[in-house]
C-alpha cells in the first residue's frame, strides 16, 4: 500500500499566496482533482508535491507500506504527464520511451513497447522521429510512457491538452485502467476532465 500525504502545505511567490493550510492523505486507489482557473496554483501544487519546488511551509512524504520513499524510490514509483514536459524530438519515439525508464530504473522490451503503443493510438510509429509528431501525437506518447512505468504514484497536468476527441477518450480509458492500482492526483480546469477524480481540491477562492 502506497500513501502520499500533504500536511499544512504552502506556497507563496513574494506577497503573492497560491495556497496555504493544505492537508491531505491518499492511499493506492484514491485520486483527487486540483481545480481552478488559469494562473490560480494549480500546476505548482502538483510540482511541489513532485519535489520539484519547494513549499513555503509545509511537508510532503511519498510512503510504501509504513516506509517514507527517499527520492531515489519515489522517482522509481511514480509518472507525470504534462504538456510542458519536453521529449527528445531527436529520438525515436521508442528511444524516447526507453531513455526516460531507464532514468527512473526501469525498463521494457520491444514487445511491450510497441503493444503500449498500440493502445495510446501510435501503432507502427516507434521508429518514426518524435520531430514528426502533432503536440496530441506526444501527449498520447507521454501517457505510453507512464503506462510501462507502472505507477504507484500518477500526476497528471492539464491531461488532454492538444488532444481531439478521439485523444481524449483515449486517456479516459488509460486512466480508468490505472486509478485502481495507484494514487491518481490531476490539475486541471476543464470539467469534464473531473470525472477522472473522486475529490476535489479547489484552488484560487
Amino acid at each position: 500500500m502506497f500513501r502520499l500525504t500533504a500536511k499544512d502545505l504552502a506556497k507563496r511567490f513574494g506577497p503573492r499566496r497560491l495556497f496555504s493550510e493544505l492537508n491531505f492523505e491518499l492511499t493506492t486507489g484514491d485520486s483527487l482533482a486540483v481545480i481552478g482557473p488559469n494562473g490560480s496554483g494549480k500546476s505548482t501544487l502538483i510540482l511541489t508535491l513532485l519535489g520539484l519546488q519547494r513549499p513555503t511551509q509545509g511537508r510532503v512524504t511519498f510512503v510504501e507500506d509504513d516506509d517514507d520513499l527517499d527520492d531515489t524510490s519515489r522517482r522509481q514509483h511514480l509518472a507525470f504527464v504534462s504538456p510542458y514536459l519536453n521529449l527528445y524530438d531527436q529520438l525515436t519515439a521508442e528511444e524516447n520511451l526507453k531513455f526516460f525508464l531507464s532514468v527512473s530504473g526501469g525498463r521494457a522490451t520491444g514487445k511491450q513497447i510497441n503493444r503500449t503503443l498500440r493502445q495510446v493510438g501510435l501503432e507502427g510509429r516507434g521508429v518514426d522521429p518524435v520531430a514528426e509528431f502533432s503536440s496530441g501525437m506526444k501527449q498520447r506518447l507521454k501517457y505510453a510512457l507512464a503506462l510501462l512505468s507502472k505507477p504507484a504514484y500518477l500526476f497528471l497536468d492539464e491531461p488532454t491538452s492538444s488532444l481531439d476527441r478521439d485523444g481524449k477518450n483515449v486517456v479516459f480509458e488509460l486512466v480508468e485502467q490505472l486509478r485502481t492500482e495507484c494514487i491518481l492526483v490531476v490539475a486541471t480546469n476543464e470539467e469534464e476532465e473531473y470525472r477522472l477524480a473522486t475529490e476535489q481540491c479547489r484552488l484560487g477562492q
